[in-house]
């Protein structure tokens, strides 16, 4: 079990909220934010549509905040149908057209593309997986890369993202580099990257 940080790595890297909580510094205190930090981010996600959903989120926040993503995902869902991957599968060149009209999402027509072709590949991935959740899952690790006592030792990229992105990118997924493969790994529970010192690390750890 990680110890909490020393009091001066806590107060460098850690928010102290109105309800006495101590949390990672990335939320801030927008309360979307601090809500998404608290009940989201870590926890594990196995649902398929719910996975698929972060990766097409996680492509689509490169090169933007996750705060800007986390304020458009309602819309979002809306305009790729709840990211329900038969229905997103069935898209074609006249969806593409009408998404890049939807001021409510991020407007990139390689992203919107992506989207559609991953969602056309997954069916592969779940002929030779089972499904989504058991192949992402399977890059559990066991070298603790998620227990990073200060954001500087919290990788950008690790091996097991790195090979998640290369397994994907040879089935065709695009959108899906080690950077955003990283991403996914922590937003979905299959690493722990909330500070020791954050509440929410002993809650997601247990």
């Amino acid at each position: 079990m990680a110890e909490a940080l020393p009091r001066e790595e806590a107060t460098r890297w850690l928010l102290l909220h109105s309800d006495e909580r101590q949390r990672c510094w990335w939320c801030g205190h927008d309360p979307l934010y601090v809500a998404y930090h608290d009940r989201e981010w870590g926890r594990p996600v196995h649902d398929d549509t719910r996975l698929f959903e972060k990766i097409c989120l996680e492509g689509f926040q490169a090169g933007l905040s996750w705060l800007t993503i986390l304020r458009k995902r309602e819309q979002f869902r809306q305009a790729f149908a709840g990211f329900e991957i038969v229905r997103v599968a069935a898209f074609g060149s006249t969806d593409i057209e009408r998404l890049l009209t939807d001021a409510g999402i991020v407007r990139h027509r390689g992203k919107i593309a992506s989207v559609i072709n991953n969602a056309q590949r997954y069916a592969e991935l779940v002929n030779e997986f089972g499904s989504l959740d058991a192949f992402v899952w399977g890059f559990v690790t066991s070298d603790r890369e998620g227990d990073r006592a200060t954001p500087p030792g919290i990788p950008t990229h690790t091996p097991a993202s790195t090979r998640l992105a290369k397994e994907l990118k040879q089935r065709g997924w695009t959108f899906v580099g080690p950077t955003t493969m990283y991403a996914l790994l922590q937003s979905v529970g299959v690493v722990n990257d909330h500070l020791n010192g954050c509440w929410a690390y002993r809650d997601v750890q247990a």
